[in-house]
């Protein structure tokens, strides 16, 4: 009997042994699913694919790049990840754009909602079809005003950061185009070279390649600064109107976010990982190679620098006459 209840008191001990350390495993013990919120192939999937992949050398599992796309700005892929558990295994992959999901009724959460991470951002401009019949922006901007609204314009989706650059001309130059959305800003390009629609705002990192290759053809920064390219300079559209400046520019901030709620540790082992990716030379490199601002900034920081992004484009929208819900009421202030 002595040995008996020696040996059941042993495999209890070894039971319990293994019931703690299956309950109180470090995180993260498995793999974690980044969900995009745009579309394979865009700035935000792009920035998220590179960026997962560096972590992953400083993390002792994988870290899987979903899409989760559709809704407005973004919304339905923040609402899937607001959905699950907050303990780090599911990240959003985000952008400034998404600040706007709330005040045009996509979901009703501030951006504070998250605990996020900046990789960083590439300028934004206006680009045609290589073989468009406007050679200058002043040319798209002329045909516009002669037919006010007919126009069509890619510009990623409602309430994104090209969208808000292409209101922002419209009101500048004071013309109108036909915006047709589409989920990110690969879609658009694709739509544009196609023929389906007329320009396309995005940004430069999307599509430098398909200008050297010579399937857009850029018109403008939509911002104050110039660049050059496939051997060529791309002029501002600040030098071409003036008072862009009450509306331009706005700055991209791409990256991912976990739940605010999420545990301390979770964020640590989290912004570990990114400090250690973002301190590595290739995502200097690629950024370089890519034409992308590194950012880097996380956790306190990154949600200032959105919360300012966030009064800035809903006041924005709101003034342009694009939002379905106040500001206010959501307890975002003016800037």
């Amino acid at each position: 009997m002595k040995f008996e209840f020696g040996k059941i008191t042993a495999i209890v001990a070894l039971v319990a042994t293994f019931g703690t350390g299956a309950t109180a495993q470090d995180y993260p013990y498995r793999d974690i699913t980044t969900a995009v919120v745009w579309g394979a192939g865009g700035g935000t999937d792009t920035v998220n694919r590179m960026i997962m992949a560096e972590m992953e050398k400083h993390l002792p599992v994988s870290i899987n790049v979903t899409n989760q796309t559709g809704g407005v700005a973004g919304s339905n892929g923040m609402v899937y990840v607001m959905n699950q558990p907050d303990d780090g295994y599911t990240l959003v992959g985000l952008s400034e754009s998404n600040v706007t999901a709330a005040v045009q009724g996509g979901w009703d959460q501030k951006f504070d909602y998250w605990y996020p991470f900046i990789v960083g951002g590439s300028p934004d401009l206006i680009s045609v079809p290589a073989d468009s019949p406007y050679q200058t922006l002043q040319d798209l901007v002329d045909a516009a005003k002669a037919a006010p609204g007919t126009i069509p314009a890619a510009a990623g989706g409602a309430g994104s950061i090209h969208h808000l650059n292409l209101l922002a001309i419209q009101s500048g130059a004071d013309a109108t185009f036909k915006f047709v959305p589409y989920k990110g800003s690969a879609p658009g390009q694709e739509a544009a070279i196609a023929g389906e629609v007329a320009l396309v705002v995005t940004s430069l990192a999307e599509q430098a390649a398909l200008i050297e290759g010579g399937q857009l053809r850029p018109l403008a920064m939509l911002t104050p600064e110039t660049a050059e390219i496939a051997g060529m300079t791309v002029p501002s559209a600040f030098d071409i109107y003036d008072g862009l400046d009450a509306h331009l520019p706005l700055k991209q901030a791409i990256g991912f976010a976990v739940h605010n709620s999420a545990s301390d540790n979770v964020k640590a082992i989290l912004t570990e990982a990114f400090d250690k990716a973002m301190a590595g030379d290739t995502v200097k490199e690629w950024a370089m190679a890519n034409n992308y601002d590194i950012g880097g900034q996380s956790g306190a920081d990154a949600q200032a620098l959105f919360s300012k992004l966030e009064a800035t484009f809903a006041y924005t929208l709101k003034n342009l006459g694009s939002t379905t819900v106040d500001p206010m009421s959501l307890g975002i202030m003016k800037p």
